[in-house]
């Protein structure tokens, strides 16, 4: 499958040479001999990253009785650039009026939102401020389960609270309010809250891996945030377009099991596909010659057994490029010529 030719942008992170303070603050620390290691190793973590984390107080526009009215909301953030770079949850900035930054010192600016993608929960915001203190980006591939992890964030207005707990799970699959999956997310016992969305999730060295997005509220210990390199390829595109690019084929789909028999018949390897219920006027799907009642089977020669499957191949690398849908018509398999566009809103299928 023809692969994205995105230009890459290098992020710039934080100097991760210790500054003077923060080498006073380990000596400080080496001199209590009360503070247990895993004490010392989360004060550390907090005290580096703390200072670039905002409070992200928001006005958002909601429909009232059908008039459009503003509501108080608020989330966490992080600069990630010495040049005034935030990056948050996509949920926290929707439909924003207006945006404000509350840094750690209590200095408070107006923020510009460059862009943000619902189907990843990330956004990017940028603020004008001088001496900036950005958290250094780490690698949430090296990730291990029961690695200690810190979560810090503003839950229900409380600046600057801390938890900590460890990963309890990797790879894990949560749905974005699009309907997309967001895959490898990071499962973490570190207690969340509404406010917490947004805000970094930092492993013992002070490197952020994550970004808080998610709670089973129902349940204890259930939370959830983005993998930091999700969020630095999303970042990187943020900034460069205000979007990230996806392709779509305009139809809604169902997920359905296929007979044995067929499945057999046409050796497919896979044994369920995408039932077409609807289409979209003038859309790739009804271009290709697409009908109700058709089942998908592959893209690309891409096995596709769900919705989801559809959805991971969807991406920008298909937008105008020709591809072939594979379906099942009655018992007949067929091959049909399709040209993806850029998404647009989307259907449940894609």
């Amino acid at each position: 499958m023809p692969q994205p030719k995105n230009k890459k942008i290098l992020i710039p992170v934080a100097n991760l040479d210790p500054s003077p303070g923060q080498r006073a603050g380990a000596a400080a620390l080496d001199e209590q001999p009360s503070l247990d290691a895993y004490s010392k190793a989360i004060i550390a973590a907090v005290e580096k990253v703390s200072p670039a984390v905002v409070n992200i107080d928001v006005r958002q526009r909601v429909r009232v009785r059908g008039q459009v009215q503003e509501a108080p909301a608020n989330g966490s953030g992080f600069i990630f650039t010495p040049d005034g770079f935030i990056l948050t949850n996509s949920h926290v900035v929707s439909q924003a009026a207006h945006i404000e930054a509350t840094l750690a010192d209590g200095r408070r600016f107006a923020a510009d939102l460059l862009g943000d993608d619902p189907d990843t929960d990330l956004a990017v915001l940028r603020i004008n401020a001088p001496d900036l203190r950005p958290a250094p980006l780490g690698d949430s591939h090296t990730l291990r389960v029961g690695q200690l992890v810190i979560a810090i964030g503003n839950p229900y207005g409380f600046q600057y609270t801390v938890t900590a707990g460890v990963v309890s799970a990797l790879e894990r699959s949560i749905r974005a309010t699009t309907g997309r999956l967001i895959h490898n997310v990071i499962q973490t016992d570190a207690a969340l809250n509404p406010g917490n969305s947004g805000g970094p999730l930092v492993n013992s060295a002070g490197e952020v891996i994550g970004v808080n997005t998610a709670v089973i509220m129902a349940a204890q210990g259930l939370c959830f945030a983005i993998p930091v390199n999700t969020a630095k390829y999303v970042a990187a595109l943020l900034i460069r377009d205000g979007k990230v690019r996806r392709s779509y084929i305009g139809l809604g789909g169902q997920n359905v099991a296929l007979p044995r028999r067929l499945v057999r018949f046409h050796s497919l390897p896979v044994a369920g596909g995408v039932l077409v219920i609807s289409m979209e006027p003038n859309s790739p799907a009804q271009k290709a010659g697409l009908l109700r009642g058709d089942v998908i089977v592959a893209f690309a020669s891409q096995p596709i057994a769900e919705i989801d499957d559809l959805h991971k191949l969807l991406t920008e690398a298909w937008i105008g490029v020709r591809a072939t849908l594979t379906i099942i018509r009655g018992t007949e398999k067929m091959d049909l010529p399709i040209f993806p566009e850029e998404s647009r809103p989307r259907s449940s299928a894609g």
